[in-house]
């Protein structure tokens, strides 16, 4: 169940001063009977990058699908704080709640979901597809071109912005798709391996861009990664998952070591704050 509530606390550890964007309490998600997420407790802030680490099958994109609400947990609760709602804790707690924060949430695909015969404004301007009307001479609204033309200069790709994405190379197209994220200005941005087929000069280099530009604009980013020495480069907090339960919940500078190996092994010590 999602909730609003208009005046964050933290309750979670976090970085400095920061409070919570998102939250999640006691989160659950079973499928098939088999219990995904177990128990759940964290929190995201606007400006901080959190990555969550984990072996395969520990609950990582679900976690993610959970917060870009395409999976609806079977327990627990997701507060949402501070994302412009003009009601109360008590006010949202349907469907329309998750509309209401998808509003707000953009997600970088793995795989780029990117069409090559189009071109590269075109793919970021389908960001704003819902805002095209059929009937008017002009394709795409004035302020949905203008920043799709910003989120490609903010990833160095204006000058190539009419070129057809079958020509750009696998960082370009990447590059492309964290700009078609940016585009609309979401309040949090999440990623799903978004590096996973780059070499690591190039992940790191495109890591530390989107992180930049995260910070800059005060976006809740969330990244899935599996490269752990990427996830230390580029996070601020590291969430460990391992079988569904969270085992490490804390500082980027104290993921050492015991810390990954206690995510990585199949009876996980919880460490971490």
């Amino acid at each position: 169940m999602l909730h609003f509530v208009p005046n964050p606390v933290a309750c979670w550890p976090l970085p400095g001063p920061a409070t919570p964007a998102l939250s999640v309490d006691g989160l659950c998600v079973t499928r098939g009977g088999r219990q995904i997420l177990r128990q759940v407790s964290t929190a995201f802030a606007a400006g901080v990058v959190t990555v969550v680490v984990g072996p395969s099958g520990a609950g990582k994109t679900t976690l993610l699908n959970v917060l870009n609400g395409l999976v609806e947990p079977t327990g627990g609760e997701v507060f949402a704080h501070d994302f412009g709602a003009p009601h109360g804790v008590d006010s949202l707690r349907s469907s329309d709640s998750w509309a209401a924060l998808r509003q707000h949430t953009a997600t970088i695909f793995q795989d780029h979901a990117l069409i090559g015969r189009l071109s590269a404004l075109d793919n970021v301007l389908l960001a704003f597809a819902e805002s095209r009307h059929p009937l008017s001479p002009f394709p795409w609204p004035r302020f949905a071109r203008e920043a799709a033309a910003k989120a490609l200069a903010d990833v160095g790709l204006l000058d190539r912005a009419f070129d057809r994405v079958e020509n750009f190379s696998g960082g370009e197209r990447q590059r492309i798709g964290i700009a078609r994220a940016l585009a609309r200005g979401p309040r949090l941005l999440l990623g799903d391996e978004p590096f996973s087929s780059l070499d690591q000069p190039l992940a790191r280099r495109l890591g530390q861009d989107l992180r930049a530009l995260a910070v800059r604009d005060g976006v809740t980013l969330v990244l899935v990664l599996h490269q752990i020495a990427l996830a230390r480069a580029l996070a601020d907090r590291i969430v460990g998952l391992n079988d569904g339960r969270v085992v490490f919940d804390g500082p980027a500078e104290i993921f050492d070591a015991e810390a990954e190996a206690s995510v990585f092994t199949s009876t996980p010590n919880t460490k971490g704050s």
